[in-house]
């Protein structure tokens, strides 16, 4: 995962039943939390921005990740559309222009 981003677009992993789908995204963080080599960014975006908040398990593994220096953003358009800017409980809000410029300088792997 080194020299990677992480581009989150979605609150479960793969299509079809939700609680599956919010399980397996879990445990792909549980497991990517316990690499040594880790992204340099993760960006949540639509509605991966929920990913983030107190309503997700998946913002407990986001956090962990973030106090090993792996920085975690949120988009901005993206947390005003849902409203849950006062839910964040990991990452800080950016926008579009910064994911741009992460993009610019590293692979991205899109998780949706």
């Amino acid at each position: 995962m080194k020299n990677k981003v992480i581009l989150v677009s979605s609150d479960q992993l793969g299509k079809g039943e939700k609680e599956l789908g919010e399980g397996v995204l879990e445990t792909f963080f549980t497991l990517l939390k316990q690499r040594e080599e880790l992204p340099v960014a993760i960006f949540c975006m639509n509605r991966g921005v929920i990913t983030l908040t107190e309503d997700s398990f998946v913002s407990v593994h986001l956090k962990e990740l973030e106090e090993k220096g792996v920085e975690v953003f949120a988009c901005k358009t993206c947390v005003d559309y849902y409203e849950i800017e006062n839910k964040l409980v990991a990452g800080k809000i950016s926008g579009m222009p910064h994911f741009i410029d992460l993009a610019s300088k590293y692979e991205v792997i899109t998780i949706s």
